[in-house]
């Protein structure tokens, strides 16, 4: 299981960004967060860049996967569909269920969810 954001488990770290232009100010091998958005989306598939990228829907998650992002990011509720859709169509991008604490670890490993990632590191 992913654990990102867990103070215990040591992660890669994630960058959130809202436009392109705030790429540049990024530092190497930086995972790109961000919400949903397919000109940022087209550019960091271009070039090769590590994103973690928050969906609303089903569709966007299909996207996100066919553009190369490394994480999809979901509530708890929609991490669950995505799972099974990722599993059936063999994503290579992870779905990680968007939690506030360590507490909610146990009902996203019990919904078989890839992992996790900490709400605060997304602000």
């Amino acid at each position: 299981m992913i654990l990102i954001g867990d103070k215990l488990v040591p992660f890669d770290e994630i960058t959130p960004i809202v436009h392109v232009a705030q790429i540049e100010n990024t530092k190497a091998n930086t995972c790109i967060s961000f919400g949903y958005n397919e000109e940022i989306l087209i550019y960091t598939s271009k070039n090769e860049i590590e994103t973690a990228v928050e969906v609303s829907n089903i569709k966007e998650a299909i996207y996100s996967n066919a553009l190369n992002a490394k994480y999809i990011l979901a509530n708890k509720t929609l991490a669950k569909e995505l799972q099974k859709i990722a599993e059936n169509y063999m994503f290579d991008s992870k779905i990680l269920a968007i939690i506030e604490s360590s507490d909610e670890i146990e009902e996203i490993a019990l919904n078989e969810i890839d992992g996790v990632i900490y709400k605060n590191l997304l602000d």
